[in-house]
C-alpha cells in the first residue's frame, strides 16, 4: 500500500512512523473489512494536519461514509473484542482487550491492556441556537468536512480499496496548511459555537500560523456567545491549552482577543503573570516527580487573584474539588508567604503543614530567589522530613500512658530538632528526660 499527495511521497512513511506497530495492524484489519464491504473509510481532521506537519500525531478518528456502527459491530463479529455506540451522534469504539490482540496476531507492548479505534458517521450538523450542541443527521464526506472548524483540520486521507492514500481537500485546508493560516469555515462558525474562540488561538500558536484576517475580525461579535457555553466546555478548552507548551502565549494571545475577560473580567494575563508562569513551569521540569502540567498551570495563572475574585472563578468554572482547594490554598499562601519571615522553622512548619503540598510547590516555583522561597525550599527539601529519634514505642517502654502526652512530646522533641536546640541523638535524650518528668 502506498499514499499519493501532491506536495510529499514520504506521506506513506510519516503514517507508519505515526503509528504504533498495535495500531497499523490493526487498522489493515479495518481497511479490509472496509474494502470488502465497498465502504469508503476516511481519516479526518487533526491527526492528518499533524502527519503533513511532521507533527506527532496520536489519536485519530475514523470516518465512514455510511453507518460506522454496523460496521463496528461486524468488525467485532469477525475478530473479537466489543463496540460501544453513541446513537446520538453515530459513533462506536471497538475495543480488543490483550487476549483477542494476542489471538489475532498483533503485537503487543507490555502495557498494553485495551486498544480502541473510534468510528464516525459521516453527518452534517445545525445548530438550533448559538453554543448549543449540534443536531446531527448522516451525511456525505462532504457535509462532515463541512460541518468542522477550520480548513486545516478538513483534510481526509482514504484508506479503503484501491484508492487507499488519496487525500481528500475539499475546502482548501492544504493551502491554508501550506500558507500557515488558520480560517473558519463560514462567518457564523463561531457564533455556531463559541469555543472554536479557544481553538483558533491554540492551532495558531501551536505551529506559529497566522489568524487570517476575516477570520478575526468575526470574534468581537462572537465573544458574548462565550457566557452561553458551560463551565465544563470553557474549563476544558483552558485545560487543553495549559497542557500545551506554547500555554504562556495561548493565553496572552486569548487575553488580547478580549476571549479571557468574556469567561469572567477576573480572569486576566499580565506581564507578572507571564514571568511567574514560564519561570515556574520552566523550574519544576527539574522535580523528580514534577506535578501535573495542568493543575501546575492553574495555580501560576490565578495565584496573585485575590480571593473575592477567585471565588467567582470558580462559580463560572466549576473546578473539581481538588483543583478548587490547590487555587485557594495557593492564593493564600502567595498573599501572606511574607508572614513567615523571621518565624523559627518549627513555627514556619506549623503553618505549612496545614497547606496542601502542591500548593507549598506551587508558590515556591513562583517567588523569585528570595528569603521567602529559600524558606519554602527548605520546608519542601527538609523540615517536612524531620523526625526525632524518639517514637511512640519509646515512650511506652518508659511507662507513660499513651494520650495526648504522647503527642505533645513528640512534637516538642521534633521542634527542637528544627529550630537546632538539640543537635545530636543524646541531646535529644536529655531534652526527652526533662519533658517525661513534667507529665
Amino acid at each position: 500500500m502506498t499514499f499519493s499527495h501532491p506536495a510529499d511521497s514520504n506521506l506513506s512513511t510519516r503514517l507508519g512512523q505515526a503509528l504504533t506497530p498495535e495500531q497499523g495492524a490493526l487498522l489493515r484489519l479495518v481497511t479490509d473489512e472496509a474494502s470488502r464491504r465497498q465502504l469508503p473509510l476516511y481519516i479526518v481532521g487533526g491527526f492528518v494536519r499533524d502527519l503533513l506537519l511532521g507533527c506527532p500525531a496520536t489519536d485519530f478518528d475514523l470516518v465512514v461514509e455510511g453507518e460506522a456502527i454496523p460496521f463496528a459491530h461486524s468488525l467485532a463479529g469477525n475478530y473479537g473484542g466489543k463496540v460501544t455506540i453513541h446513537s446520538r451522534f453515530g459513533t462506536a469504539t471497538w475495543n480488543l482487550d490483550g487476549g483477542t490482540l494476542n489471538r489475532l496476531g498483533i503485537p503487543t507492548v507490555e502495557h498494553t491492556s485495551v486498544l480502541t479505534l473510534d468510528f464516525v458517521s459521516s453527518r452534517s450538523e445545525t445548530y438550533k441556537h448559538p453554543a448549543a450542541l449540534p443536531t446531527v443527521k448522516h451525511g456525505k464526506l462532504t457535509d462532515d468536512l463541512q460541518r468542522r472548524d477550520f480548513t486545516i483540520n478538513t483534510l481526509a486521507l482514504r484508506l479503503d480499496g484501491e484508492v487507499f492514500g488519496e487525500l481528500r481537500d475539499d475546502l482548501g485546508g492544504l493551502d491554508d496548511l501550506q500558507k500557515g493560516l488558520v480560517r473558519v469555515l463560514h462567518p457564523l462558525s463561531f457564533i455556531d459555537d463559541p469555543t472554536r474562540l479557544f481553538r483558533v488561538v491554540r492551532y495558531a500558536d501551536r505551529q506559529g500560523f497566522q489568524i487570517t484576517p476575516e477570520t478575526l475580525a468575526l470574534i468581537p461579535e462572537a465573544l458574548p456567545g462565550i457566557d452561553l457555553l458551560s463551565a465544563e466546555r470553557v474549563r476544558h478548552e483552558l485545560d487543553l491549552i495549559l497542557e500545551e507548551e506554547k500555554a504562556a502565549s495561548m493565553l496572552k494571545r486569548l487575553a488580547e482577543l478580549g476571549i479571557l475577560a468574556a469567561v469572567h473580567p477576573a480572569l486576566k494575563w499580565k506581564h507578572s503573570t507571564q514571568t511567574r508562569f514560564v519561570k515556574g513551569l520552566a523550574a519544576a521540569q527539574g522535580f523528580e516527580r514534577p506535578p501535573s502540567r495542568r493543575m501546575l498551570g492553574w495555580s501560576l495563572w490565578l495565584m496573585d487573584v485575590p480571593h473575592p475574585d477567585l471565588e467567582n472563578i470558580e462559580k463560572r468554572l466549576h473546578f473539581e474539588a481538588g483543583l478548587r482547594e490547590l487555587l485557594l490554598a495557593a492564593s493564600a499562601l502567595f498573599a501572606g508567604v511574607n508572614s513567615l519571615a523571621g518565624k523559627k522553622p518549627s513555627r514556619c512548619v506549623a503553618v505549612l503543614d496545614q497547606i496542601p503540598l502542591k500548593a507549598v510547590q506551587a508558590v515556591s516555583l513562583a517567588l523569585p530567589a528570595s528569603p521567602r522561597r529559600q524558606l519554602l525550599h527548605d520546608y519542601l527539601e527538609t523540615w517536612r522530613h524531620v523526625k526525632p529519634r524518639t517514637t511512640g514505642h519509646d515512650l511506652k517502654k518508659r511507662g507513660l500512658t499513651p494520650g495526648p502526652a504522647y503527642k505533645s512530646i513528640l512534637r516538642h522533641l521534633c521542634e527542637a530538632w528544627l529550630d537546632g536546640e538539640v543537635m545530636t541523638v543524646d541531646e535529644e535524650m536529655a531534652l526527652l528526660e526533662k519533658l517525661t518528668k513534667k507529665v
